[in-house]
């Protein structure tokens, strides 16, 4: 297909196109701002496009994908990341409550079942259950962000077995 009839069919098509935009952003002018990005990357990326395939499929499979792109950057770019020193408030149980749906003999189970672990196993298990990433294990246990890993798995997989009556069974 020519520039000239791939610029053409898409010209048809891309009427369409105004009414999904609506229904995915709720806002005309984001409406307007997804077409035309749409459309920027439908032309850049023409000589991806196959003859004989439904062009109108492709564009708005380009749509979709563009705005969710767009939804997680927004939501990534709004996302609060504390960037002091004091780490210990954040993932301080302070403002935690407590999960009620469990029933006590359950959550007995669960206490025993990680005051069990190893301690070696147990301590960058219950750091990164409350919250630490990999790397803030590493540094306040003064040990390689591979060994954090490996022992949060092995914590894991050693739970996975002593809880297995509460897996699901769906």
């Amino acid at each position: 297909m020519t520039a000239l009839e791939f610029t053409y069919n898409i010209g048809k098509v891309s009427k369409s196109l105004k009414p999904f935009a609506l229904r995915l952003t709720k806002d005309v002018e984001d409406a307007n701002d997804l077409l035309q990005d749409t459309l920027l990357k439908a032309f850049t990326n023409r000589d991806k496009y196959t003859d004989g395939t439904n062009l109108k499929a492709w564009l708005y499979t380009i749509m979709k994908n563009t705005f969710i792109t767009n939804y997680q950057r927004m939501v990534r770019k709004n996302t609060f990341i504390d960037t002091t020193d004091n780490l210990h408030y954040i993932n301080s149980t302070e403002s935690s409550t407590d999960n009620l749906a469990y029933s006590s003999f359950a959550q007995d189970d669960i206490n025993r079942a990680v005051n069990a672990l190893d301690d070696t196993y147990r301590t960058p298990f219950m750091m990164h259950f409350r919250g630490f990433k990999y790397h803030e294990i590493a540094a306040r246990l003064d040990i390689p962000i591979g060994t954090v890993k490996n022992r949060i798995h092995i914590a894991r997989k050693e739970l996975k077995d002593k809880l297995k009556v509460y897996a699901y069974q769906g």
